[in-house]
Parts: C-alpha cells; structure tokens; sequence
C-alpha cells in the first residue's frame, strides 16, 4: 500500500529540481498527482514520464487565473486536492544598492506572493475534502541571513511565518501547514551559480557537516512524509534538510580541519 493511497497532489515547480522529484515521489507512493509549472517544455515530458497517475498543466504562480485553471483541472481529473506542495520558487542575489524595485518585486511574486496564491486556492477543496495538508518550500535563508541576498531572504523568511499564520487558521478545519528549508541542494537553480564561477560542491563540502550537496530525492522524501498521515501531528513547524548546516559553528569551516585543543 502506498503511503499516499486515496491522496490527490498539486506541486508547483514541478518540471524540475525539488519539484520533479517531489512530484515523482507523489505519484510513486499513491497520490494522483497534477504537475505545475510555467515552464511547459520541461513540465509536460517529466509528468508523463511519472511511475504512477500524473498529468502536467501550465502555471504561472502569481497569476490568479492560472490557480484557478488548475484547481479546476485537478478537481475535473482527480477530485479536490488534498495535498499541496509549494516547491515554486527562483533565487536572486546583489548588492541593496543594486537592487531594483522590479527585481525586488519580481522575486517577492514568485517566492512569496505564489506560496499566498496557492494556499488560498486549496483551501476551499481541502474543507470540502475533510483534511489537507499544505508544504512549503522555503529555505536555510528563512532561518538565517545571507550576504547579497536582501530580496530572497525577505521571501524565504515570509513564508515561514506565512505558514505559522495559516498552520494557526486552518487547523480548525484540519487543514495542516507546514515549511520545509533545504540547504544545498543539487538543483538547476543551484547548478546556475556554477556559471558565475562559484566552486558550489566545494562551498556545500565545508559547510555541511556531511559533507556534500543535498539531493532532490532526499528532500522529496521528506515530503511525502510531510504530505501523509505519518505527520499528522505536525503542523506550523520548520523541517530542516540542510546536511546540518544551521546546526551551529563548526571549526572546521574555518581551520580547514579541527584542532586538536578543541577535537577532543
């Protein structure tokens, strides 16, 4: 039996990274799962490659019509959604004096307003179905501040105390919230910094305790945890999955190797 069986799944993001193999996981394990993105070249091939029943349908985050199309779609297909998996989102980086209003608001859209949109869109079906259970995607950068980074940080950090607001709210309707905060993971939107020369495998071996770089499927199992019953007394919390990053200061980050006074 899978640990999603009877459960209908929308995943925003879902034609890449997090989000392709969250929504993989999904359909995997039971869910009848509905794939949204805006990228349609990428989305449509990876739904229909999915073990399990998937469909793929267009999305824009931050368009009120497009939520309602695919909320639409999945009750026409599937039947209310019971599930939501927000993995949407892009990052950005500059200095403050460098930033503009428009990239400010382009990425408060997609990483912020996108995660209200969606929620607000699900409500309704999940009352209606007698239960949900809502995961957002946030970050590391929604526990702590990054240099060069003002506007992503803003919207990481907005979306966890977005899901505290709605975990508090919908509770009542058995509707629960929850965040998830990855850290390095080998992700395309990661995998774009490479292009700036940045040694990304280096900086994840001597920030994470373990090491190395997260993997899609690693953070995808914790969200099919975070999607079934087996959490079902979890709501407004943060689940980490950074290697261990935020757990505190390591010595080694900065000695190259721990010395021998403070090794033990």
């Amino acid at each position: 039996m899978g640990r999603l069986d009877g459960q209908v799944a929308i995943v925003t993001g879902a034609a890449s990274g997090m989000g392709a193999a969250t929504a993989a996981a999904y359909a995997r394990e039971g869910a009848k799962t509905v794939c949204l993105d805006v990228n349609d070249a990428l989305g449509e091939p990876h739904a229909k490659s999915i073990d399990g029943e998937a469909r793929y349908q267009h999305l824009d985050v931050t368009s009120e019509s497009d939520w309602a199309d695919a909320i639409t779609v999945c009750r026409e297909s599937y039947g209310p959604p019971t599930i939501l998996a927000a993995c949407a989102g892009i990052g950005a980086g500059g200095p403050i004096a460098d930033t503009t209003l428009d990239d400010w608001n382009h990425v408060i859209g997609i990483n912020q307003t996108g995660i209200f949109l969606g929620m607000r869109a699900v409500v309704p079906s999940m009352v209606e179905a007698g239960h949900g259970s809502i995961v957002n995607i946030s970050s590391t950068d929604g526990l702590q501040g990054g240099v060069g980074q003002l506007a992503y940080v803003a919207s990481k950090f907005a979306v966890r105390g977005m899901t505290k607001a709605a975990a508090l709210e919908l509770g009542e309707v058995g509707i629960r919230v929850n965040s998830v905060h990855p850290g390095f993971i080998d992700t395309p939107l990661l995998g774009q910094a490479r292009g700036f020369g940045l040694d990304i495998d280096a900086m994840a071996a001597r920030i994470s305790v373990l090491h190395r770089m997260g993997t899609p499927e690693e953070v995808a199992s914790l969200m099919v945890y975070l999607g079934s019953d087996e959490s079902g007394y979890c709501t407004g919390a943060e689940f980490v999955i950074d290697g261990g990053m935020t757990a505190g200061y390591n010595a080694g980050t900065f000695y190259g190797t721990v010395p021998e006074t403070l090794g033990g």
